[in-house]
Formats: C-alpha cells, structure tokens, sequence
C-alpha cells in the first residue's frame, strides 16, 4: 500500500499532467534559455516545463524558471541519482521525472515529497512501480519499446496506472495517445527543437506549442 504521502504526491503529479497534456522535454545550455523557453512555451498555451539535468546548466535553469516565469510548473528530468533529487529540489523544482527507476531511485522518489512520474519499459517495471504505490509512471522510450499497440495492451492488466509515454512522439500522433483511456500526458520535444532554441526562435516554439494544443482539442475536444 502507497504512503498517505506518496498518494498525495501522486494525486499532485495526476493532476500536473492532466492539466498540461503535453510535456515538453527541454535541454537548455544556460539559465536564460531556460526562462525564454518556459515563456515561450506559456505563450503557446503549456502549463509546466521539464528541465533535463543533461547539461551544467539545468539546475540554475530550475531555479531561474521558478524565480521569474510565474504561472508554470517546472520540473527536472533525466533525474537519475537520489543526488539529483535533492538538488533539483533545492532549486525549486515541483516535479521529477526520471527515464527508467531503478529500486534505489524507485524508493527515494517515495519520500522525496515532490510530485513525480517514475520511468518504465516493460510491463514488469510498471508491475513493480505500481507495487510501490506509484499511479503514473513515464512510458519510455515510448516509439521504442511498443507505441501505441502497448499502451492499449497494458490497459487491462495495469487499468489503475496512467501513462506519460515519450520518446518518438510528435505533433501529427501526441492526439492518439492522448486518446487512450490509460494515457494522461505524452513527452517530447517536438516543440522545442535544439536548433530553435539555440537560434533564439522562441517564436517557433510558441507556434508550435499552440498549433499542437490546438489539433489536441479539435481531435479530443
């Protein structure tokens, strides 16, 4: 059975996801990058942001993105050690995500107090999240390990954990996954390429946050 805790935390992460729909996945080479990005991303209709730990510059960009883009929830991703929960935590972040969890990793994000949405593959990882207590896990890499037909498959053995898939997921299939009853966000990057950002075209990831969010509701409603 979860912790009253890890229930809470869960309920928080649920309702994170449902909010946003999409996630979008974003490595950032400084602080300002990061800001630009979640303003840019807020413009184009998103409610949270997901700030990789690939680069040195993630953790300042978590702090930054919490000190001056109000109204956007942001996370850190690529979460990988009990280390990085705590540094993430200390800079601001409201979520985790992490891309696979194993047990050491699977049992600190149980009392790290923060929202957060484990990684997994296989069934037998979600089986062994969802003993934990976990309700919504990280289906990655999503394209990779099965798509679309294993989302369905998992939906009548794992009916109570909801998925997050990403990995391979663009703007012309996120509306099919979010179509699926066991789906409550998908992951990606679509929107927010590399060489955009690296050009400055914040532009172009607003367009493309709100042209995504819009054919989202024109399929789903």
């Amino acid at each position: 059975m979860p912790t009253a805790s890890l229930q809470s935390t869960q309920h928080a992460a649920i309702e994170l996801l449902r909010a946003t729909r999409i996630l979008p996945v974003v490595t950032v080479a400084s602080a300002e990058q990061g800001v630009a990005v979640a303003r840019a991303l807020q413009s184009g209709g998103l409610k949270a942001i997901e700030i990789t730990l690939r680069t040195p510059a993630a953790i300042d960009a978590i702090a930054a993105v919490k000190r001056d883009v109000a109204g956007i929830a942001v996370g850190a991703g690529t979460v990988l050690t009990p280390q990085q929960i705590d540094a993430a935590r200390a800079a601001g972040a409201e979520f985790l995500v992490t891309p696979g969890t194993p047990p050491a990793m699977a049992e600190a994000l149980t009392t790290c107090g923060l929202p957060a949405v484990p990684g997994a593959a296989t069934p037998t990882e979600l089986l062994a999240l969802h003993a934990r207590g976990f309700r919504v896990c990280k289906l990655f890499p999503a394209s990779a390990v099965g798509g679309l037909p294993l989302v369905r498959a998992l939906q009548a053995p794992l009916a109570d954990v909801l998925l997050c898939p990403t990995g391979g997921i663009g703007e012309g299939d996120a509306a099919h996954y979010l179509a699926e009853r066991n789906v409550v966000c998908v992951g990606g990057s679509w929107m927010v390429r590399a060489d955009w950002i690296a050009d400055g075209r914040y532009d172009l990831v607003s367009e493309a946050t709100a042209r995504s969010l819009a054919a989202i509701a024109r399929t789903l409603g």
